[in-house]
C-alpha cells in the first residue's frame, strides 16, 4: 500500500549560488558524511558535476520528506537521509538516527529516482507501507 509520494525539482543555479555564498559549509549541512566524500571527489575532477550531485541529493531529500509527510522537521533532517547508490547505479535511501527508527517503526519502505540536466535536478520518491 502506498503511504506517500513526493517529488521535487531543484534549480542547479540556486544551489551553485548557495555554494558561492557559503562554500562547503552549505554542502556539509545537506549531505551525510558518505555523500560529502562523493561530492568532494566529483567537485575536484569537475566542479559542475559536484554541484549537480549536491542538487540531486537536495532534491531527493526534499521529495522523501514530502513522501513521508514530515517536511523538514524532526525526525527528518538533511544528514539523517542519505541517497546512496547500489553497484548497479540504482539510487536508494539509507536512513540514520531517529529518522531511521521512526521510519522502521511504521513498517515503511522507500523507492527513489533522481535525474539532472544542465539547469535542473529532479527526484521522485514512493514510500510504501509493508
Amino acid at each position: 500500500m502506498i503511504y506517500g509520494i513526493g517529488t521535487d525539482i531543484c534549480d542547479i543555479r540556486r544551489i551553485r549560488g548557495s555554494l558561492e555564498r557559503h562554500g562547503d559549509r552549505f554542502a556539509q549541512r545537506i549531505l551525510s558524511d558518505n555523500e560529502f566524500a562523493v561530492y568532494q571527489t566529483r567537485s575536484a575532477r569537475w566542479p559542475a558535476r559536484g554541484v549537480s550531485y549536491l542538487a540531486s541529493r537536495f532534491s531527493a531529500k526534499e521529495a522523501f520528506s514530502k513522501a513521508v509527510g514530515l517536511g523538514m522537521r524532526m525526525p527528518m533532517t538533511w544528514r539523517h537521509c542519505e541517497i546512496a547508490k547500489a553497484p548497479s547505479g540504482k539510487p536508494h535511501i539509507v536512513l540514520h538516527g531517529a529518522l531511521k527508527l521512526w521510519f522502521e517503526s511504521r513498517g515503511l519502505s522507500a523507492h527513489v529516482t533522481v535525474t539532472d540536466e544542465t539547469d535542473y535536478a529532479a527526484s521522485f520518491v514512493v514510500v510504501e507501507k509493508l
